[in-house]
């Protein structure tokens, strides 16, 4: 629902998107972060590097969608 406008945020703030989804590999499974990112800090430092889970809080049960958004969070 918030994905484009979340990414087009990061874009307008100068970070790159590097994926789409970003893909973390745990094992022989695979798990997919919505979107991956870099911003060079400087030519010195090097980059930045985030993953960005976007979450819309949408069913009927609150306490649900929060529950999910943990899990994933503990589980990247």
């Amino acid at each position: 629902m918030y994905h484009n406008t979340i990414k087009n945020a990061l874009i307008k703030d100068a970070w790159r998107i590097t994926d789409d989804p970003y893909i973390l590999a745990i094992g022989k499974r695979d798990l997919f972060v919505d979107l991956g990112a870099e911003k060079l800090i400087s030519a010195e430092r090097g980059n930045k590097k985030i993953a960005v889970e976007v979450k819309s809080f949408t069913s009927s049960s609150r306490v649900n969608d929060l529950e999910k958004a943990l899990v994933k969070y503990v589980l990247y």
